[in-house]
């Protein structure tokens, strides 16, 4: 019997020995991985080997301008460019961009690391060693999941500013209802309700990321526009499964003013006599850029006397569309090329007969020019069958956090933060 007990009790001992030494193993492991963790920085380089400093470009400042300071021989320094070459063009480095410099903390204080950050994710590693190799990273982004709501006072822009939010945000609005609401007709008391992402890298917030959802009230009309990724292509449609795009642009400019409408009569300034315009004036400084309404070919493109440089589009056998009095052409734009919508085809001039900058939009039907402002275009297209059981979930989840947001009519805005939601 005390035999017994006796083995019981160094049963324990020795289990409770094993437990601690067990116990001890994992402390020790996450320790030394939590330590391994700390030694690399944001862009797995393993910090502790090197004097870093962060920088940022200056105007007018290149590779060879940055590199030249660190004493990297010019033969290195074009190395470096035919390495960088496949992956990144180093002469698209910008003013205002960070870049950052690792020296060695040997004796020789040498460069081993050049880091250029494209933007707040994006970077470019640049390892320079016996051999110079290069990689393209992305910092890890977290997605916060948002709500705003509120009453427009003046627009959609200043409504949002006003009250500290991300312009970024109206843009963003403003181009899923770009086919819907002219956002250039917003009036005080329109309301709206929006789900959209928020990027952040750590802590730190690094831009607006798409909206999922969003209410918008238009002088008592209501307009929704839901997120929807079909075949892989992220879209937006209405309630009723119809894309948010339809064929053609609301205008060939972002910002702009009507100075002169559709007239079959109209008195001008120049030739000091009525003549019909068909088309519609957009005032706009010289260089605003003009983006085509719609894909098409671009069948003409040239100087041609009182139009001065103009392009001519045809989007498809009923419907083409012209820019006049451009002061130079979009990239990659001649006759012959494809275009698709929204891609820019030139900006804004004063060239061939006009009394100012300005663009003279024409738009042809069936070879007659005709009022675009009037037209009537179909939705793109809508959901497929196939994926519509798909969307009507989508559409249905949304539906009902959109239902959830109330409007506080005393408020005009109200912001708030909803669960972190996933990281990529």
């Amino acid at each position: 019997m005390l035999i017994r007990k006796y083995s019981i009790v160094l049963f324990l001992i020795i289990s409770l020995f094993i437990l601690s030494c067990s116990s001890q193993t994992e402390t020790n492991q996450t320790a030394n991985s939590i330590d391994t963790v700390s030694r690399f920085d944001e862009f797995g380089i393993q910090k502790d080997s090197f004097t870093i400093t962060k920088l940022t470009v200056k105007r007018n400042e290149t590779l060879a301008g940055i590199l030249l300071k660190y004493n990297v021989a010019y033969k290195t320094i074009s190395d470096i460019a035919a390495s960088a070459k496949p992956k990144f063009d180093v002469r698209k480095i910008r003013a205002g961009n960070n870049y950052d410099i690792y020296i060695s903390k040997d004796s020789l204080e040498v460069l081993k690391y050049f880091i250029y950050e494209k933007d707040k994710v994006n970077y470019v590693v640049v390892s320079v060693g016996d051999s110079i190799q290069t990689r393209i990273g992305k910092k890890e982004v977290k997605i916060k999941q948002r709500e705003a709501k509120g009453i427009i006072n003046s627009s959609l822009y200043l409504t949002l500013t006003e009250e500290n939010l991300n312009p970024v945000l109206a843009i963003k609005l403003a181009d899923v209802f770009a086919w819907a609401i002219d956002f250039y007709t917003i009036q005080k008391g329109d309301r709206f309700k929006v789900i959209f992402n928020e990027k952040f890298v750590g802590n730190k917030f690094v831009g607006i990321g798409e909206i999922s959802a969003a209410e918008f009230i238009h002088v008592n009309n209501k307009y929704y526009a839901f997120k929807f990724v079909e075949d892989g292509k992220t879209e937006y449609f209405d309630e009723n499964g119809h894309s948010m795009q339809k064929k053609f642009l609301k205008a060939p400019l972002k910002y702009r003013r009507i100075s002169s409408r559709f007239s079959r009569n109209r008195f001008h300034p120049i030739l000091r006599r009525y003549r019909p315009h068909l088309g519609i004036d957009y005032a706009a400084s010289i260089g605003t850029p003009v983006q085509a309404v719609g894909d098409g070919i671009v069948v003409e493109m040239r100087y041609k006397g009182q139009a001065g440089r103009f392009v001519k589009i045809r989007h498809n056998s009923v419907y083409l569309s012209g820019y006049l009095h451009l002061s130079r052409y979009g990239k990659g734009i001649k006759r012959g090329a494809k275009v698709v919508q929204g891609q820019i085809v030139g900006y804004v001039g004063r060239t061939g007969l006009a009394t100012g900058p300005h663009l003279d939009f024409r738009f042809w039907k069936n070879g007659t020019l005709v009022n675009y402002l009037i037209q009537k275009f179909p939705p793109s297209h809508p959901v497929e069958k196939k994926n519509y059981a798909d969307f009507e979930k989508a559409k249905n989840k949304w539906t009902v956090k959109l239902n959830e947001i109330k409007i506080d009519t005393k408020n005009r805005l109200q912001v708030t933060t909803s669960e972190l939601t996933k990281s990529k």
